[in-house]
């Protein structure tokens, strides 16, 4: 019994599925977990639905694999929908087999991990298949914060079946294979008129770079499950632990010469914040979270003197690094994830403030830009602020000032911290003057020259209090690196609450 549920179905199955591009449910949790380390729960459970032929169809593991292993050593829990049989779709034994999962996963403390291609609720067992999605989705939602959940697309993903990845902390998909939405092409143009394929309405880049939905898009199954293990080595197996410590050659005291040159000293030029990233952290190296959406702004999981931290930059090279609907939600969104699983928090500010704009407003940029504002409001675990060259209005309030309670607040020589540029500024306070003179243009020089002189320069921040040192660029990483590990032990207790209410 074990060989044949082992095998699958049929060898023409394991066929189609190669045929489709695709991996079987097993060869991908070989690819995600250490070899060998695999053990499997229930793998002769069957369904008990009669009708419409069911009952004469009764294969093992009724559509999941479901286990647990190891990732680097460290114990994780996986299922993987089983294409090859119902199409993946989830039927009353199937979704117990997953629930009892997800109860293990977070009675363990370990991390859940759901490798998806599954065609949706199995039609032929009704209500009872829909009951199956809300176990899920129940469980999702009691997990969160509380064990990292990541969800891998690796087929299609459709109706109420993609509402569980949504409830994970990250999602990846595979372009070409994987879609996920929640009415399809046929139902949306009868609905709308409009003709789209199964990738434009919900494939990998689709949901990558235009909804937000998927944090990682890759060409295939391996280097997606490949990068899905390397996300694991950044994060700790429950919200009770810290992330793992990876020992490093890279000196915590290095000095970063080349910031000078990465970092133009006129606030108009742009350059490539992850350049400045890569200078700072160990070996250069980190692991960007949706990089291809929201792009002025940067996310990232990477390590300091060995430690995980969480770095949010703005990147000028995008909408100058303004701050607007998306850039807010999904660093939001980052924020509460490394609050959750106690990883320290680097935020890097050049930023001229939030976009302006008719759009924008009707949107709801206030309401968008508030769950950025409530989530380092929140957030309990250490936090540095870096300010490398302009931080203006309220965007420099939003990202992590001494005022919404960053521990610790860094400036570069460079840095301006205002209400808005020293232009628009000198244009609000002295327009009279400006428009009575013989000469505006040399009149608004110089009081633009004087605006900046006064309230602008370098130090006025730091002789309030409100930054608590002007730093050289090139002692950043050791300055990082020592003030992180001296808030290791940081702790700061909440006002007793059921939850707080998030601006959604």
């Amino acid at each position: 019994m074990h060989a044949e549920a082992h095998a699958g179905p049929d060898p023409k199955a394991t066929a189609a599925q190669h045929a489709r591009g695709k991996l079987t449910a097993r060869e991908r949790i070989e690819l995600l977990l250490d070899e060998g380390s695999f053990t499997e729960v229930e793998p002769l459970r069957r369904h008990r639905a009669s009708g419409f032929g069911l009952e004469h169809r009764k294969p093992y593991t009724d559509g999941v694999v479901t286990g647990w292993g190891t990732v680097e050593g460290r114990q994780v829990f996986v299922y993987a929908h089983d294409f090859r049989i119902f199409g993946g779709a989830l039927g009353e034994s199937h979704a117990a087999k997953i629930h009892k999962l997800m109860d293990l996963a977070e009675a363990a403390g370990a991390p859940l991990v759901s490798l998806c291609d599954g065609a949706g609720a199995r039609i032929q067992e009704g209500v009872t298949a829909l009951a199956g999605y809300g176990g899920i989705f129940q469980r999702n939602a009691r997990s969160s914060g509380v064990i990292p959940q990541i969800s891998v697309i690796l087929g299609p993903c459709a109706g109420g079946a993609a509402y569980s990845p949504a409830l994970t902390d990250f999602t990846f998909m595979v372009r070409g294979v994987a879609q996920m939405f929640i009415t399809g092409p046929d139902v949306v143009q009868a609905v709308t008129g409009e003709q789209v394929s199964m990738d434009g309405l919900g494939g990998a880049d689709v949901h990558s770079g235009v909804s937000g939905v998927c944090a990682f898009a890759y060409d295939d199954e391996a280097s997606c499950l490949e990068d899905v293990r390397h996300l694991l080595s950044y994060l700790p197996a429950n919200n009770r632990q810290a992330p793992p410590v990876v020992p490093t050659d890279d000196p915590a005291d290095r000095r970063c010469e080349r910031l000078a040159e990465l970092v133009p000293v006129d606030p108009a030029r742009g350059y490539d914040v992850r350049a400045v990233i890569a200078e700072i952290v160990d070996d250069g190296e980190f692991f960007e979270v949706q990089p291809t959406w929201a792009t002025n702004v940067v996310c990232a999981l990477t390590r300091i003197d060995g430690h995980t931290a969480g770095i949010v930059a703005n990147q000028p090279l995008s909408l100058a690094g303004v701050l607007d609907i998306n850039a807010s939600e999904k660093a939001a969104r980052f924020v509460s994830f490394c609050d959750a699983f106690n990883i320290p928090l680097v935020t890097m500010l050049d930023v001229p403030g939030f976009l302006p704009g008719v759009d924008q407003e009707h949107k709801g940029i206030i309401r968008h830009g508030a769950k950025l504002l409530y989530a380092y409001c929140n957030a309990t675990v250490p936090r540095i602020q870096l300010i490398m060259r302009k931080a203006y209005g309220g965007a420099y309030i939003v990202m992590d000032s001494r005022s919404v309670g960053t521990d610790l607040s860094f400036a570069w020589p460079t840095n301006e911290i205002a209400v808005m540029g020293a232009e628009g500024a000198a244009n609000v306070i002295f327009r009279r003057q400006i428009a009575a003179a013989d000469d505006p243009e040399a009149t608004r020089a110089q009081m633009v020259k004087e605006y900046r002189a006064e309230l602008m320069h370098p130090y006025y921040a730091a002789e309030r209090g409100l930054v608590d040192d002007v730093i050289d660029p090139a002692e950043t990483r050791a300055t990082l690196a020592s003030s992180l590990a001296m808030l290791r032990t940081k702790h700061r207790a909440l006002p007793q609450r059921k939850h707080g209410i998030t601006p959604l």
